[in-house]
């Protein structure tokens, strides 16, 4: 029912106009997109230094991440 609603419309606009909406409904998408992502972690960096856990301990590898920094 909106989708009608919003042709219409859109219907009414000249194509510069047209032009801009189409503009502002990529940057909605993007804003909302990113924000849906904000409070989600990522765990890709998971199992990085797996081939060092023979050489260090945990705590080792915490001392070497700050050195690292």
């Amino acid at each position: 029912m909106e989708t009608q609603l919003i042709q219409t419309k859109l219907n009414e606009l000249s194509e510069e106009l047209k032009k801009e909406v189409l503009d502002y409904i990529d940057f909605l998408i993007t804003k909302y997109h990113k924000e849906e992502k904000k409070g989600k972690l990522k765990y890709d960096w998971e199992g990085g230094l797996s081939d060092l856990k023979d050489k260090y301990t945990s705590v080792e590898l915490q001392h070497k991440a700050m050195e690292w920094r």
